[in-house]
């Protein structure tokens, strides 16, 4: 279905045009969450990643501005045609857009928070989610390119537990009765809201692999309908 996505573009060349530009969007996406998460962890610093960090932040708006420029022209030769998918086509370049903006504030965490992790029940479940959406950039990636619906709905349902996980942990944050340093604190509490939004924006993009137009900005919605 994903691939049908781009059939209301004109020609050839602007078909594969505007599916290299989201492929390359997502890749983009997939660097900058790990390189934002080897400043985090402080395995590189964070002075040798602020700039091609920025600067794939730069390629990624160009690309957005890029599908956005192809949507445009294909409704003004053919107005009132394939409106519906255009505006998804629209949607999903946003969505991966979004990620870029999310993933550079993982690195301002780890830029501007210097002190380490040292609570293990905020630690490790932060820890797990990293490691799985790094993951699932690569599913998507594989998903959008070969039209692989079922891999799309697992998708969504990976990105709906990683937004659970993360709404408890800053609920346990707010509900905290132990001491737990306030900067240390507000890292966790920034993250897990980083990495919350990170997978609902993979997890938007899945649902127009699944053809489901109606249900972008809804994916949790959409893959409880399809799991029934």
């Amino acid at each position: 279905m994903f691939k049908q996505l781009y059939s209301a573009l004109t020609s050839e060349t602007s078909i594969d045009q505007a599916y290299a530009d989201l492929t390359k969007m997502l890749e983009h996406g997939a660097w900058m969450f790990a390189r934002a998460n080897e400043v985090l962890y402080s395995t590189v610093p964070a002075e040798d990643v602020r700039q091609p960090l920025y600067q794939r932040d730069v390629a990624v708006n160009e690309l957005e501005r890029s599908i956005r420029r192809k949507v445009l022209r294909h409704l003004t030769v053919n107005p009132g045609h394939d409106v519906a998918i255009c505006l998804a086509l629209m949607s999903v370049a946003k969505d991966a857009e979004r990620i870029g903006d999310y993933c550079k504030n993982v690195f301002e965490v780890g830029a501007f928070y210097s002190e380490g992790f040292h609570v293990d029940r905020y630690q490790k479940p932060l820890d797990k989610v990293s490691e799985r959406l790094s993951g699932l950039f690569k599913e998507l990636i594989t998903a959008t390119r070969d039209s692989n619906e079922a891999q799309a709905h697992r998708i969504i349902t990976a990105a709906r537990e990683i937004g659970g996980i993360c709404d408890d942990l800053i609920e346990a944050l707010l509900r905290e009765e132990e001491t737990v340093e306030f900067h240390e604190a507000v890292a966790y509490s920034l993250l897990a809201r980083h990495y919350k939004r990170v997978s609902s924006h993979l997890a938007n993009i899945a649902t127009a692999v699944t053809g489901r137009l109606e249900d972008l900005d809804f994916p949790s919605e959409a893959d409880d309908r399809a799991l029934d």
